[in-house]
């Protein structure tokens, strides 16, 4: 659990008047400098996970809206092939003419992908929305008025770090789809996916999806090795504030702090796990059955065990510690 501490400079009554004409102008001289001191803090660190628990915990206090953002008729009609054949462009990345280690591109709406979510970059002068062009996009054969798009929305990114080579930024980690994420190490191929929250898995009432709403991208330093990445979760019975730490390499680390806050209108427990994973391929009889560490990626909760697969790390406050998918307390 984080903790805020700010920093207030406190006047006593009766003080400034036993103080000489000289020593009460040092003494404001000297609140005025640390006035601008807690001020510059405040400005540097504008926004933080905090933000984002207060805006999860005023989120769930309220009654659940489902998404209504309605797709044009030529992006929801769209099939499998067709959607894949819609592309970003390398050259409208985030941060591409910056000089970087890390690039962020972007996954248009459509097929599965209807909900839009929120995406802003954060820096020292506060957060940036980064708003929707259908021109960063390569449509490919499908024949789609790009002006009907205007100010819809993307349905997920990307982060790209040099991994593999050092001249070609790799996809290391994607956020798309509910509260769906994988991420990559060197050398191996998507496979595993976690989630961020499941409820009511394999129930007969039917499964819950908790999405991602929101999203802030902090600004890495030119030569960082790391970038942090905040979400905001919704769901008819939870909401939640995430934090995540990539720290992508020949074993890619990710850490996530995870605070959810429970509706008021749940009626009675469900089975819910956070850091939940799915796969999308069968081990044959010739794989390995366990993974040596330089092909793992490492899993940083305590007690969690490592996988062969691209499976990133969970740590959450609101989590047990057993292995596998941890229930919620």
């Amino acid at each position: 659990m984080l903790k805020r501490i700010d920093a207030r400079a406190r006047s006593r009554p009766g003080v400034a008047k036993a103080m000489p004409r000289t020593a009460r102008f040092a003494g404001r001289g000297s609140l005025a400098l640390l006035a601008t001191l807690v001020l510059i803090s405040t400005d540097a660190r504008a926004f933080s996970f905090d933000d984002v628990a207060a805006r999860a915990a005023k989120l769930a206090s309220s009654t659940y809206q489902k998404p209504s953002a309605t797709l044009p008729k030529s992006i929801k009609a769209l099939n499998y092939d067709q959607y894949r054949d819609i592309r970003f462009r390398p050259d409208r990345a985030l941060w591409r003419n910056t000089k970087l280690p890390f690039e962020i591109m972007f996954f248009h709406p459509g097929w599965f992908y209807e909900d839009p979510v929120a995406i802003r970059e954060v820096d020292a002068e506060g957060e940036r929305d980064i708003r929707f062009d259908p021109d960063a996009f390569d449509y490919g054969r499908n024949k789609i008025d790009r002006e009907e798009l205007r100010g819809l929305g993307f349905a997920g990114f990307r982060v790209h770090f040099p991994i593999n080579a050092p001249t070609y930024k790799d996809e290391v980690l994607v956020f798309l789809g509910a509260s769906y994420f994988r991420g990559l190490g060197r050398g191996q191929r998507f496979g595993l996916s976690a989630r961020a929250l499941a409820v009511d898995t394999a129930e007969n009432t039917g499964e819950e999806f908790p999405r991602f709403v929101e999203f802030w991208i902090e600004r890495p330093q030119a030569t960082g090795k790391e970038v942090t990445i905040y979400a905001l979760l919704d769901s008819p019975r939870a909401a939640g504030a995430y934090r995540f730490v990539l720290k992508p390499g020949l074993t890619t680390v990710l850490d996530v702090d995870a605070r959810l806050f429970l509706r008021k209108n749940v009626a009675r427990p469900r089975p819910r796990a956070a850091a939940s994973s799915a796969s999308m391929y069968m081990p044959q009889s010739s794989q390995s059955p366990r993974p040596s560490g330089r092909d793992a990626v490492k899993m940083s909760a305590s007690g969690a065990p490592e996988s062969g697969s691209p499976q990133p790390s969970s740590r959450s406050a609101a989590t047990s510690r057993a292995s596998g998918s941890p229930a919620i307390a």
